[in-house]
């Protein structure tokens, strides 16, 4: 018997499965894919997340991997461009966009190394009760049988369509409709660069990776979705070259270095995050609009608030059950505030105001610091709008 299974080895999961295994438990880490292997992701890792990876001994493991560091971010909208960086989290100052199948893997390896056992390959499939709480999950590696394996805790790290979150029944506590569809592909574009273009109805967002390459990503409203989809790629070259076209005109000629990839499902919720022997991290406990680029951040903070909310106390009920209402409390505090802040920048609208806002903002280093800091999650919306500056508007 296990003390904890994790279903889902990406980053959330292969996270928590690493913090686990570093207090001593005994944990089973599930993935269905065949790692390494690429997903869908914007890749970028703002501050407080390159924090979390630098607290557990792996942001050299990723500077390694030849993924440059991002210092600065340029933002431009209705004729404005503010160019900062967000305020250091724990003397972090820079932000990372790795290629996820480099990664997920350095989190998994962690994660063995710590003790963890890892089983790719693997399909998670029903999960065990007793005596109404989970009590562990069937599987099957490939081509192998069913089997049945127990723990005093299963943890859905499985994605926004979570098959664990659906078993459970996982309530909704807070939902929206999807607002934006999104595509992407790299581009050979040297050099460290996060950069924001925004225009109405549409958003342009461009990051450094791997190897020389730049993610560049195009959102548009999702009542677009149904007739971009069918020509997307030459809708997506329009948004790239109508709303950066500095960056646009420097790859125009040779194009882009991948196939193109995209979504039109990106769903809004919050589900309640634990309940009697099962817990859930990163999308499978909430998702939002990938526009922000917070999803792997928010799945290294996830874990982090579950494995501290785990430690010091036996696994086994009620005390199990305690920490783990703790946890969705904590959890459900963590992500609304970026759960709604996400949901307003996915509107894709530029109003007057926001306009006269980003003015004043730019007119002083100091609330340009204070708003990548926002946006990165090292500080509040409540720092930012202080009364102070509310009332200079």
């Amino acid at each position: 018997m296990y003390d904890a299974i994790v279903v889902g080895a990406r980053c959330a999961g292969a996270a928590t499965a690493l913090l686990l295994a570093r207090q001593g438990r005994r944990v089973l880490l599930l993935e269905r894919a065949k790692f390494p292997k690429d997903t869908l992701s914007t890749l970028y890792i703002h501050q407080p997340g390159v924090a979390r990876l630098a607290a557990w001994g792996l942001l050299d493991r990723i500077a390694a991997t030849g993924c440059p560091p991002v210092d600065s971010v340029s933002y431009s909208v209705g004729g404005l461009r503010l160019t900062g960086s967000s305020r250091p989290v724990d003397g972090q100052g820079s932000a990372y966009a790795p290629r996820r199948y480099l990664l997920d893997q350095i989190l998994v390896d962690a994660a063995v190394a710590a003790g963890a056992e890892f089983r790719d390959e693997t399909s998670a499939g029903e999960l065990l009760f007793e005596d109404g709480r989970v009590a562990g999950v069937r599987c099957r590696t490939a081509g192998a049988t069913w089997q049945d394996e127990r723990a005093a805790l299963v943890i859905g790290a499985d994605g926004m369509r979570s098959q664990t979150a659906a078993q459970v029944k996982a309530v909704v506590l807070s939902e929206a409709g999807p607002r934006t569809c999104a595509y992407y592909t790299y581009w050979d574009l040297p050099g460290a660069r996060m950069s924001l273009h925004e225009a109405p109805g549409r958003w342009v967002g461009a990051v450094s990776t791997n190897d020389g390459a730049t993610l560049v990503g195009c959102y548009f409203p999702q009542t677009e979705f149904q007739r971009i989809k069918g020509n997307a790629l030459e809708a997506y070259l329009g948004c790239f070259r109508d709303n950066a076209p500095d960056l646009y005109e420097q790859v125009a000629d040779a194009g882009p270095v991948d196939r193109l990839y995209g979504t039109g499902d990106q769903q809004n919720f919050i589900r309640r995050a634990a309940g009697p022997g099962w817990a859930l991290v990163g999308d499978a406990a909430h998702h939002k609009d990938s526009i922000t680029a917070r999803g792997i951040t928010d799945a290294f903070l996830q874990a982090q608030l579950l494995a501290d909310s785990l430690a010091g106390t036996p696994w086994r009920a009620p005390t199990l059950d305690e920490s783990l209402r703790r946890y969705a409390a904590a959890h459900h505090d963590l992500v609304v505030d970026g759960f709604h802040s996400t949901l307003f920048v996915a509107e894709l609208t530029v109003k007057q105001e926001r306009l006269d806002m980003l003015c004043r903002v730019a007119e002083s280093e100091e609330m340009t610091a204070l708003y990548f800091s926002m946006l990165s999650g090292a500080c509040s919306a409540d720092d930012f709008f202080s009364d102070e500056f509310v009332a200079s508007l």
